[in-house]
């Protein structure tokens, strides 16, 4: 599909906008992805209905940045918001529990109010008149901050507030909040925006018994067997929720988006919470690849891009452009449905921050690694200059098992690199 084929230059159409959102999930963990053992026949449904990119990538491997990209169309660098908790002066308080604490306001107020000064796809939808809805994963205080019009996250610490409270409900618990919400913009024709980004995958690895006997008796390990099925259950709410827009009528009009925030790659000897260096929080491909997707019945013709490289930096261009709505200038990324672009872009960045923000008044100074993909190589760099970088072939060698020796590529990789990184800091 070219550029001239889609978008809403009349801005009548303004589609509604689903947007689902798996957490901690490796890029091939899907039936459409190739997997032998995990089941989900929701999402390979989807994905032969979208334009959907294999190579899909996310700038950051860990939750909360990762999301606030998704939300924002910036880099971490750019909206500030670079690891999941700050870093408190009293290296005895708990980074996670400290936000209850009054003395340590400061810290993470100043990492939730940038959310509130950057332009944010519900803010921005909210401009064409649609309504908005958060639902599961949100790191950023209470829904409002984002410009939701509506939501489950309350971000009060005083009752738990940290990284969705109430909102991690969703699909664990039922998909209710959600449907009700989608029938009043329905009764009050009103187009909606939709972030579903429930708790799955993501460990606690507690999925439904009969879900999770199918897969004791496929793998060796229990702890594998829980994540496995975890991801069968997540892929079961999507199909609730799919199903739920095809009987309300929604579907002909409704842009479907899914993305994951993050790797996983489940340790098979340690309990159903832990993970295996490579995925997330890493720069290899199980910590920030992730098919990418994008579903408008009868609008978006199907098609599976195995080759070109994409990032989350796109989605917020690729909707406002769908719905009719002004894109910022400042956004670095491209219409997912540009062919035209995404020839012209050839390279796509990343960077990688420890779990916790090392000073929330310097939120790059946790920096741990950078990362280039030009084609079907791939260059990591680590903050710390003694550490050599390693360059891959991601394409030949998915698992990067095999690193390769080219020095004048590394250089040219490098430059591009530093020029991007030196350019987004000014």
């Amino acid at each position: 599909m070219h550029a001239a084929e889609h978008g809403n230059p009349t801005g009548r159409l303004r589609p509604n906008v689903v947007m689902i959102i798996s957490d901690d999930q490796a890029w091939n963990d899907y039936g459409f992805m190739g997997h032998p053992i995990i089941r989900t026949p929701n999402l390979d449904r989807l994905a032969a209905q979208s334009r959907l990119f294999t190579r899909g990538y996310v700038p950051a491997s860990l939750c909360r940045p990762s999301l606030a990209t998704m939300i924002t169309g910036l880099y971490p660098h750019q909206h500030g918001i670079t690891g999941n908790d700050p870093t408190l002066p009293d290296p005895k308080v708990n980074s996670m529990t400290g936000r209850k604490l009054p003395q340590y306001a400061r810290y993470y107020e100043t990492l939730m109010h940038r959310m509130e000064i950057h332009p944010t796809l519900p803010r921005l939808l909210a401009e064409e008149g649609y309504v908005s809805f958060q639902s599961g994963k949100w790191w950023e205080g209470n829904f409002a901050r984002g410009g939701f019009t509506e939501g489950m996250t309350h971000g009060d610490p005083a009752r738990g507030g940290r990284h969705g409270d109430e909102g991690l409900k969703i699909g664990r618990e039922g998909m209710e909040p959600v449907f009700d919400f989608v029938r009043r913009a329905k009764a009050n024709d009103k187009p909606f925006f939709l972030w579903y980004a429930p708790f799955l995958p993501h460990a606690p690895h507690t999925p439904p018994q009969r879900i999770l006997d199918r897969y004791l008796a496929l793998v060796p390990s229990e702890a594998v067997a829980r994540y496995y099925a975890s991801c069968e259950w997540f892929d079961e709410t999507c199909g609730q929720l799919l199903q739920f827009l095809e009987a309300e009528g929604l579907s002909s009009n409704t842009v479907v988006v899914y993305v994951c925030d993050n790797g996983w790659i489940q340790d098979p000897e340690k309990p159903h919470h832990n993970f295996m260096p490579r995925s997330k929080r890493s720069p290899y491909e199980g910590g920030i690849r992730t098919p990418i997707m994008v579903a408008w019945p009868g609008k978006i013709t199907p098609q599976r891009d195995e080759t070109t490289p994409v990032s989350s930096i796109d989605l917020a261009p690729t909707i406002l452009r769908l719905c009719g709505a002004p894109v910022p200038a400042d956004l670095p990324g491209v219409d997912l449905l540009d062919d035209q672009a995404l020839a012209a872009r050839s390279t796509v960045f990343g960077e990688v921050y420890d779990h916790n923000v090392a000073d929330v008044d310097d939120p790059t100074k946790s920096l741990q690694y950078r990362w280039i993909i030009h084609g079907d190589r791939k260059l990591i760099v680590p903050a710390d200059p003694t550490v050599p970088a390693e360059l891959y072939n991601v394409l030949q060698d998915p698992h990067e098992e095999h690193p390769i020796s080219d020095p004048d590529l590394e250089a040219k990789l490098r430059r591009e690199l530093d020029a991007w990184w030196s350019g987004a800091a000014e």
